[in-house]
């Protein structure tokens, strides 16, 4: 089994790997991606399977851990293995805001797109992606989990029951939900 943590960047991605690893479920990251002002508690990101599309045997390096897999990169995972897929949820003007927010604070360089133009095609991605989901699920493919961010800042003990139950693994829910830090909820464009 490998237990795939997926969403839109700036979802909670990081979030649930964090809840994953602190509820007893070995992740797979690399330590590269240090945390910073964005991601104060890290990223717990993984920097090879960048080469799925290229390489997808590595994801074997996976087996029985969490991993990051970015919503771009979901249908590059290999069919012939077996995948629970937590699939974070965020209002995609948070989305937006939040990835805007971190260029501006890594001072790379500005939005490639007006707010506007990118909203919409964040919400074209995530429908392509929903659409992939259905059909992988239709063809053998994965579970999914959908997780909203804003269920998980408002009552973390239950989206962690939730998860470990989908998971069919023993996790520690308590110190998974330990993690939720509604102050590091920033971008809050919709009430919670």
């Amino acid at each position: 089994m490998i237990y795939v943590v997926s969403g839109l960047p700036r979802s909670g991605t990081s979030l649930a790997m964090q809840m994953l690893a602190a509820g007893g479920l070995p992740i797979l990251s690399d330590g590269l991606r240090q945390s910073d002002s964005n991601n104060p508690r890290g990223y717990s990101e993984w920097e090879r399977i960048k080469q799925l599309p290229q390489e997808p045997n590595l994801i074997v390096e996976a087996e029985d851990k969490a991993v990051k897999v970015i919503s771009s990169l979901l249908f590059a995972v290999p069919p012939d293995r077996e995948y629970r897929v937590i699939f974070m949820l965020r209002p995609i003007e948070e989305v937006q805001a939040s990835q805007a927010a971190m260029i501006r604070t890594l001072g790379t360089q500005a939005p490639a797109l007006p707010a506007e133009a990118m909203q919409a095609a964040l919400k074209a991605h995530l429908a392509q992606v929903n659409a992939g989901i259905a059909g992988r699920q239709g063809a053998g493919g994965f579970p999914v989990l959908r997780v909203n961010y804003h269920d998980l800042i408002a009552d973390p003990r239950r989206i962690a029951q939730s998860m470990a139950g989908f998971l069919g693994r023993p996790l520690n829910v308590e110190a998974m939900a330990r993690q939720v830090d509604p102050a590091l909820y920033r971008q809050r464009l919709t009430p919670a």
